[in-house]
C-alpha cells in the first residue's frame, strides 16, 4: 500500500517514494462510470465527474459539526453491519465506506475523534476515490494520445470535494499542479505536462506502473457482504417475517442488495468461497447488470448530445477500464467489448479525419465547382 502521513492523499501523490503494494487491477463503482458518461463534452467522452447542483448544495449546507456526526453514524453502522471493529485488516482497507460522501470521508481523515485505523482508512479511501476517477480518461488518453481530458477530470474531481478539503494546503498545491498541466496541454495536447511534485495525475500514472490500483480484495468483500446480509436476515426474521431475494415476491420481505458497490456485489457473484446461496448470487448478478446497464445508457446518451462521432466508443473504454478485472467477469464485460470500443475509436476518428480532410479540400477548391468537381 502507499503509506499515508498527512490528512489527504494529495501528500502521498507528491512523491513515488512511498512503500508501494503489489496488487494490481483498476476499479471504481459502477455508478461513478456512469456519472462519468454522463458528464462527457463534446470535445471528450465521459472524461471527468461532475456533481449536480443539488448534489453540491447537499454537500455544502451541513455544518461541519454535522458532518462530524453523520460520518460517526454512518461508519459505525458499516462496522456493524460488516461484523468489524476496525476498517482496515492488515493495513489494507477492510470496509465499503463507498457510501459515505467526501466532506464526511475528509472529515473521518482529519479529525482526532476517529481512530488512528479509521482515519487510516479514510485516507486510503480518498486516494482510491482519486484513482477512480482518473482510471477512464487514462485509459481513453493511452488510446487517443491526448492528456488534456485526463487532467480536465482530475480538475473536476478535484472541484467536487467539500470546502473543509478545498481549504487545505495540499488541495491548493494540487489544484494548482493540474491548472498547470493544462495550461501546457493546450501548447501540446500529446505530451504528458511536467507540472511538479505536487501533480497527482503525473503521480497517479506512476504508482499504477509500479503497484497497480489502490483495491480492496474480493475475500474481504465477501466476507462484508456475507456479514451485511446476516444481519438483514436476522433482523426480518426477528420481525417474524420470511426474506426473499426476489423484489416483486408476493411473499416475504425483500433482501435489497441494492446498497452496496459494484466491487462487493461482484464478490457475491463469482463466490469464490461459496459463502452465498444461488438466490444471494442471482439477486447479486440483477442488481450487477443493473449498474452496468446504466453505465452504458448514460454513456450512450451523453455520446448522442456531443458532436464528436467517437463519443460512445471512449465513454465504453472510459467505463471498461475502471473497473477491476473481477468486476468485468462478474458483469459479462469481456475483453471483447474493449477491443471493439477501440476499433471502433480508430474507424471513427480516421472518417472524422478524412471527412475534415475532404471538407478543406471541398473550400479550397470551391471555385472548380466545390464537392462535386472534386468528386470528378
Amino acid at each position: 500500500m502507499v503509506a499515508i502521513t498527512a490528512a489527504t492523499y494529495y501528500s502521498a501523490y507528491s512523491t513515488t517514494s512511498s512503500n508501494q503494494a503489489t496488487s494490481a487491477g483498476q476499479t471504481t463503482a459502477m455508478s461513478a462510470s456512469a456519472a462519468g458518461a454522463a458528464s462527457s463534452s463534446t470535445t471528450s467522452a465521459a472524461t471527468s465527474i461532475t456533481l449536480s447542483d443539488a448534489a453540491k448544495a447537499a454537500l455544502g449546507e451541513r455544518s461541519y459539526a454535522s458532518v462530524l456526526v453523520d460520518a460517526r453514524e454512518k461508519l459505525t453502522a458499516l462496522l456493524e453491519a460488516a461484523g468489524r471493529k476496525s476498517p482496515l485488516q492488515n493495513g489494507e482497507l477492510a470496509l465499503d465506506v463507498s457510501s459515505l460522501d467526501s466532506r464526511e470521508i475528509y472529515a473521518i481523515a482529519s479529525d482526532s475523534t476517529f481512530t488512528a485505523d479509521e482515519r487510516e482508512a479514510a485516507k486510503l479511501e480518498m486516494q482510491r476515490r482519486m484513482e477512480a476517477a482518473l482510471a477512464g480518461p487514462l485509459a481513453i488518453a493511452r488510446v487517443t494520445g491526448s492528456y488534456t481530458n485526463l487532467y480536465t477530470a482530475a480538475a473536476s474531481f478535484l472541484d467536487s470535494l467539500g470546502p473543509e478539503e478545498k481549504a487545505s494546503d495540499d488541495w491548493k498545491a494540487a489544484r494548482a499542479a493540474v491548472t498547470e498541466g493544462l495550461k501546457q496541454l493546450d501548447k501540446d495536447p500529446k505530451a504528458l505536462p511536467e507540472a511538479g511534485e505536487n501533480d497527482p495525475v503525473a503521480t497517479y500514472i506512476d504508482l499504477l506502473e509500479t503497484r497497480g490500483a489502490l483495491d480492496q480484495s474480493m475475500a474481504t468483500l465477501a466476507t462484508n457482504a456475507r456479514a451485511a446480509i446476516d444481519k438483514r436476515i436476522a433482523e426480518i426474521h426477528a420481525a417474524g417475517r420470511v426474506p426473499s431475494f426476489k423484489a416483486n415476491a408476493a411473499a416475504g420481505t425483500y433482501v435489497d442488495l441494492s446498497g452496496l458497490s459494484s466491487r462487493s456485489l461482484s464478490a457475491i457473484v463469482l463466490d469464490e468461497e461459496g459463502q452465498f446461496s444461488s438466490q444471494e448470487v442471482a439477486a447479486a448478478k440483477a442488481q450487477l447488470r443493473s449498474k452496468s446497464s446504466a453505465v452504458l445508457m448514460a454513456g450512450l446518451k451523453s455520446a448522442g448530445q456531443s458532436s464528436d462521432p467517437t463519443a460512445f466508443s471512449q465513454n465504453v473504454i472510459s467505463a471498461f477500464s475502471s473497473l477491476s478485472p473481477e468486476e468485468r467477469q462478474a458483469a459479462g464485460w469481456s475483453d471483447k467489448l474493449y477491443e471493439a470500443a477501440v476499433a471502433n475509436y480508430s474507424t471513427s476518428n480516421k472518417l472524422l479525419e478524412m471527412f475534415n480532410q475532404l471538407s478543406s479540400n471541398t473550400s479550397a477548391n470551391s471555385s472548380s465547382g466545390g464537392l462535386v468537381g472534386l468528386l470528378g
